[in-house]
């Protein structure tokens, strides 16, 4: 019987290609949606997941990675005496606005931490050295932003400004920019805080000549202070009453981490102290639960699925319809509705194998490309291929149950009929 059901499927190759072509794209349209949906997850909290801290000491009232409230700075000698704690470091998360060498304003979020450091830069570069943010106005740059940045090679290191301060690009960080937010920039702890208030108490006015070198004037004044970065005022490190975002613990080897935290709560007053773990779940539940995008995204998943029914559903009535005669003539010959559930059924598996595997191939290399090319994350796990290869199969047997309707009420009289 499998013969009959390879027969009717490509004994038409046009409407074959059709039918492939409908459930190709339902199939692309679901892997893409939960391919964002699950990118967008991960790529929220994808910061917290490179870093390598045993405990996050945050503000009181934080929502998520991103949306929280300033800590004193002198929390960290405090967390550093507490027992338990090996080694305590210091992160910034200022907002800044980028002038490109194009000129046009974009918004980003600057990291600010110390690049001897053990807790924090986990992630890969694809080029450059961690050190070279020691030196001033210095920046490392996520990976897949240099467009929205006016950063197109070969220029995308002579950098732009933020706040009038000049930015070097010295780096690109591989994989770590989160598609919910403004693109990424990682500087030492006394660059990003410089930029950080740069719009307030800076009057200082940068920019690039053609020759590459810097033309840095006061605003105020109309005075020009200097040609090169190091002429620049040296941003200052971080004092007591500065500001700080998170501190980053690790755990003596050996010490109980919920002890630890709830020293640290004690010790470090209006904080709460998560582990990496619960952090990251917070993040992405904001974003996901909070925001409305997991049902938006899980909208579209449903849309294509539905739109996938749809179209299988009707290439397979419309080839039982045609071949009405031949179930007939089965049914004449004593055949039972098993028989011809069999053919049916057979016949939407082979149109799921074959709609299913090039439209995963076309999925993961179109969720490289935004990758590379764009910083946006469409990750499709192995998990995510099988349950679109079972919504495939459900998709595709489902209608065929509904057409198959058609063949167990045919009569088979309907084949001596001229």
């Amino acid at each position: 019987m499998a013969s009959i059901a390879r027969k009717n499927l490509f004994e038409d190759i046009p409407r074959f290609l059709v039918a492939q072509a409908g459930i190709m794209f339902a199939v692309s349209l679901v892997t893409i949606q939960l391919g964002i949906l699950k990118g967008f997850s991960r790529s929220t909290a994808i910061v917290i997941d490179y870093a390598s801290a045993d405990l996050w000491v945050a503000s009181k009232e934080m929502v998520s990675f991103e949306l929280t409230s300033p800590i004193p700075a002198d929390y960290i000698n405090q967390a550093t005496q507490t027992p338990g704690v090996d080694r305590a470091e210091i992160l910034l998360l200022r907002a800044g606005r980028w002038r490109g060498p194009d000129g046009k304003l974009s918004p980003t979020r600057i990291f600010g931490f110390n690049p001897d450091g053990q807790l924090f830069a986990g992630w890969k570069l694809r080029d450059g050295e961690l050190n070279a943010i020691k030196q001033p106005y210095s920046a490392i740059v996520a990976n897949g932003v240099q467009k929205s940045l006016g950063l197109d090679p070969p220029d995308e290191r002579t950098g732009g400004s933020i706040g009038g301060l000049p930015v070097t690009i010295v780096g690109t960080a591989e994989d770590v920019q989160s598609n919910a937010s403004s693109p990424f920039l990682f500087a030492s702890l006394e660059t990003a805080n410089a930029y950080g208030s740069a719009e307030v108490n800076s009057s200082i006015n940068c920019t690039r000549n053609a020759g590459g070198d810097l033309n840095c004037v006061n605003s105020f004044k109309n005075r020009p202070i200097g040609e090169k970065v190091g002429e620049l005022p040296t941003p200052k490190p971080l004092s007591v009453g500065d500001p700080i975002t998170y501190i980053l613990i690790r755990a003596k080897p050996g010490e109980d981490l919920p002890t630890l935290k709830q020293r640290l709560t004690q010790a470090l007053p209006e904080t709460q102290v998560l582990t990496q773990t619960e952090l990251a779940a917070l993040t992405r539940n904001y974003w996901e639960a909070r925001t409305g995008v997991g049902f938006i995204l899980g909208l579209g998943a449903t849309v294509g699925f539905i739109v996938g029914m749809v179209v299988v559903g009707q290439i397979l009535y419309a080839s039982v319809a045609d071949h009405l005669r031949e179930f007939g003539t089965l049914k004449a010959m004593g055949a039972p509705n098993s028989v011809i559930y069999r053919i049916i059924i057979e016949q939407s598996l082979w149109m799921a194998i074959l709609g299913y595997v090039p439209s995963m191939g076309i999925c993961l290399a179109l969720g490289q490309w935004t990758q590379v090319t764009r910083g946006i994350m469409i990750l499709i796990e192995p998990s995510t291929g099988i349950a679109v290869l079972v919504l495939t199969i459900v998709m595709c047997v489902g209608s065929a149950l509904f057409a198959v309707q058609k063949v167990t009420r045919v009569d088979p009289a309907i084949v001596f009929k001229a």
